[in-house]
Parts: structure tokens; sequence; C-alpha cells
């Protein structure tokens, strides 16, 4: 079965949704803006970067899944499962691993900021170590690593409007451009009031789709046999192919450590009314990885759908093609347009922050200054695009993860009562984070990396690895050069 370019009412309905989504958080901010005319500098940057530190249950549980839930689900997770098959699913045992660290450390997280008044990881590490250099690493980071996710998020933009039949690099351009003027103009106020409408575009297309296609196929008996003719098929009884189930393993633990580290889901859960907002979303979120399992399957539904292209970020939006009516074809393309476009703002204006609070303190509180900063941020991200040559749009995903990872040690280990000393989390952040870089990019930008033990060998996550030579580096060096953290920093 071949897909086909879909027709006008396609490209209509789908202007209409996604176009209604910018102007929501457009005007949200115009409508605070007025109500709020007379407040302070201050006050204005928080309410901008953290929708001032009043979203409760509902509203924080939309966010942090909106920003946590992204194209990478839409996109890059189906995708992956075409190319893999059960491979591909280890995304599901990430998002089940990482709702208990929410649970026991992002309210002592929040907890911490809302008590110094912090608005980044950054911010509660110099709290926490009292070092300028150790707060620009962490800073750095958090910059760094949310580019080319973001990215990720332009990418499944771009994949829609090119299957809508926009040619050559108009795509591109309007996906940056609507993220540009979504971000600039509502700041996170902006998603977090349509990140309800999108989850609600996302549920309707996904139940759709595990719904109608299997029907259409014949039933899942039937695409389940037909989707395995085209994949690798592995030892009886087992799921996995020889080889795939330390990776599996490795990068769903790497995923997990990472996923709550990044400036945007982190910016999320310090947005929060209260410690207890956070510890009621980590009891609801998981009702988010059912839906991810669901997604997952369409990577074996484009199979027996027999969709065949090269472009593995093209699988979801040719199967809904060549399935759904044209108009509905349409809502969902805008379904996965608002699903990259809601958490790539969130990501922007957690860059925006660590800029503006830590790595220029100097335009702290101002916010002409973090809109530019994001708006720089996204034309960082737009460079990963065109210039990072990931396999998978799912890579641009994992090297973020990788460097991000190397906040960890600062960040959560930071908050105990070890005693771990400011030079040996720098130390150890360098040599993590630079050991990590030259792998992944000398392995060509993949996850994993062969490790080799005794005439051992096994792929196993590169964010891992190198995440264990950072712990390892801040434990020797804490023990040649002890120190203690900032008097009166919080421990848990």
């Amino acid at each position: 079965m071949s897909s086909h370019v879909p027709s006008t009412p396609a490209l209509v309905v789908f202007i209409l949704f996604f176009a209604m989504t910018i102007m929501l958080g457009s005007t949200v901010s115009w409508w605070r803006g007025r109500t709020r005319s007379g407040q302070s500098d201050a006050h204005g940057s928080e309410d901008w970067g953290l929708g001032g530190r009043q979203f409760g249950t509902w509203v924080t549980w939309f966010l942090v899944g909106g920003d946590f839930y992204t194209a990478y689900t839409v996109i890059a997770v189906p995708a992956l499962v075409y190319a893999t098959g059960a491979f591909g699913f280890f995304a599901l045992p990430y998002t089940i691993i990482v709702y208990p660290f929410v649970f026991l450390v992002m309210p002592i997280l929040w907890q911490i900021a809302h008590d110094g008044k912090h608005a980044t990881a950054a911010d509660i590490v110099r709290a926490r170590f009292g070092s300028r250099a150790l707060e620009l690493a962490i800073a750095a980071s958090g910059l760094i690593a949310v580019m080319p996710y973001i990215a990720l998020q332009l990418i499944g933009i771009r994949t829609v409007i090119e299957a809508l039949g926009l040619p050559g690099e108009i795509p591109l351009i309007v996906a940056f451009l609507s993220l540009a003027a979504y971000t600039w103009l509502g700041g996170l106020h902006a998603p977090a009031l349509t990140a309800f409408i999108k989850d609600i575009m996302i549920y309707i297309a996904v139940l759709a789709a595990v719904t109608v296609i299997p029907l259409h196929l014949g039933g899942y008996g039937a695409m389940f046999a037909t989707a395995a003719q085209h994949l690798p098929h592995p030892p009886e009884g087992h799921a996995l192919m020889p080889g795939q189930s330390v990776p599996y393993a490795t990068l769903a633990l790497s995923s997990a450590l990472a996923a709550f580290l990044y400036p945007h889901t982190l910016t999320g859960v310090l947005a929060a009314r209260s410690a207890d907002t956070i510890r009621k979303n980590a009891v609801m979120l998981p009702a988010y990885t059912l839906l991810l399992g669901l997604i997952a399957m369409l990577g074996l539904m484009a199979h027996a759908a027999g969709v065949v292209t090269t472009n593995t970020s093209a699988i979801v939006p040719n199967l809904f093609t060549a399935i759904f009516p044209d108009w509905f074809t349409g809502f969902c393309f805008a379904a996965i347009a608002v699903g990259a476009l809601v958490p790539a703002a969130v990501m922007a204006i957690g860059a925006a922050n660590l800029v503006t609070s830590n790595i220029s303190p100097g335009l702290r509180n101002n916010v002409r200054a973090s809109r530019f900063v994001a708006l720089a941020v996204k034309l960082g991200a737009l460079a990963c695009v065109l210039f990072l040559n990931a396999h998978f749009a799912i890579d641009l995903q994992l090297l973020g993860g990788l460097w991000i990872l190397q906040t960890f040690p600062a960040l959560v280990l930071g908050i105990t009562k070890l005693r771990f000393s400011a030079p040996a989390m720098l130390a150890g952040w360098a040599v993590g984070t630079l050991y990590g870089t030259y792998v992944c990019f000398h392995d060509g930008l993949k996850p994993t990396h062969m490790l080799s033990i005794g005439g051992m060998h096994q792929l196993v996550s590169t964010g891992l690895l190198a995440l264990v030579v950072n712990i390892g580096t801040v434990v020797v060096i804490s023990l040649l050069v002890p120190g203690r953290s900032r008097k009166g920093a919080t421990a848990a």
C-alpha cells in the first residue's frame, strides 16, 4: 500500500488547529500583560519563565507530560520500532523507571528552589557548592543538551508539513518561525495553556490509529504477522535479538536518569505550586506510558500497511495518509505538530532561564533578554537539524541525554549528605562530557558504544558509560581533594 499526498482538506484542517494553538498561546500572554501591567521586572521575568510558580496539579500534569512526551514520542519511537522491532520499545521501561525517581528527588529540588528563589538546576548547584565554575558548567550542559532535543521537535513539525506536500525548505522555515513566534509571545503560560489541547489531540489521533488501522489491516494478529515478515526474527522465546538486551537495558536506564534533568522538564517541575503537586504528578504521569506503548506500535502497523520509505521520520505521517481520510489526516498532522511545538517552547524557555540566571546574571529578570536568548537557542537547534547527520531522529534526543546526564552527580548526588567537593564535581563533569562526546561522535552519533572487557564485547549506552566515568572521577578527586559543600546549603 502506498501513501499519497493529502489534499486541500488536510491542509485546511492542519492550518486551523496549528494556528489556533499559536493564537491561544499569544492571547494568554496579552491578557495577562493587561491584567498585570503594573508588575515589576523581576515578577514579569519569573512569570514569563516559570509561570509565577503557581501551577496546580492538573496544569502541572499537562505541562510536564506535554514537555516530556514530544515529537520524540510520536515520530522518533515508531521510526525506531519500524527499523528494529522490539528494541525500539526501550522507551517504555525508561518511563516506568523515571517516576519513582521523580517522586523521591524532584520534591526535594522543588523545595530547595522555592526556599532559595532558584529558577534553574545551575542555581541549585551554586547554592549547594558555592562554585561559580561548577554553576557555569551545569548551565552550559543544559543549554547544549537541549538544542538537539529542540532539533528533534523541529524535525517532527517539518516532517508533517512535508507530508502535506510543501516543497523544499519551506517546511523547515515554517517549523522554525511558528516555534519562534509561539515562544516569544507566550512565555511559559502559552504551553501551560495549550498543553491540554495538545494532549487531547494526541489521544484522539492515537486511539483512532490503534483502533481503525488494525481493523483496516485484518486485526492485530494479522498486523503482527505481517510486521514480523519485515523485521529480524529473534530466537525462539526471546523478544530481542542476541546482543540487544544490554543496550536495551542501559539505554532505558540512562534515558530515565536524564529525563528530568533537562531544562524543560525541570522548568515544569519548578513552576509547580508545591512539592506535593510534584508527588501527585509522579503518581498520575504513568498514564502517559500507556499512550507511549500504543504510539510505539505505529511502527509495526506501518509494516503491515505496506509503508516503505528510506526516511524513517516519515513513517507515521505516511501511515496516516495511507489509511485515514484526508481531513482526519490533517487533524493527526496538527496533533503531531502541536505535540512538538508545546515542549519545544518549554525547552527554549528553560534554556533561556539558564543564560539569564547563570551564564549572564546581569540579564536576570529581563524578559526581553530571555526572549532573545530563547530565539538564539532555537537557531542553535536549527543548526543541529542542518548539520548533525543523525541516522534516526531519536539519536538527537539520546545525544542531548548524554550531555545532560553529566549534571546528575552535581544536581542529584549534591542534595545528599555525601560530602563531594566542588573541584571533584567539576572534574567529573569535564571528564564525563569530553569522554562521552568523543565516543559518540567517533561512533557516528550512535547512542551505544562497543565495550570490550576481557574478551567480552557488548554494546552499552554511551551516556551511561560517560556517567560512570564522571562519578568515578568525582569519587577519586573527592578522596584526593576533600572539601565541604557551602555552609548552610540544604541536603536531603
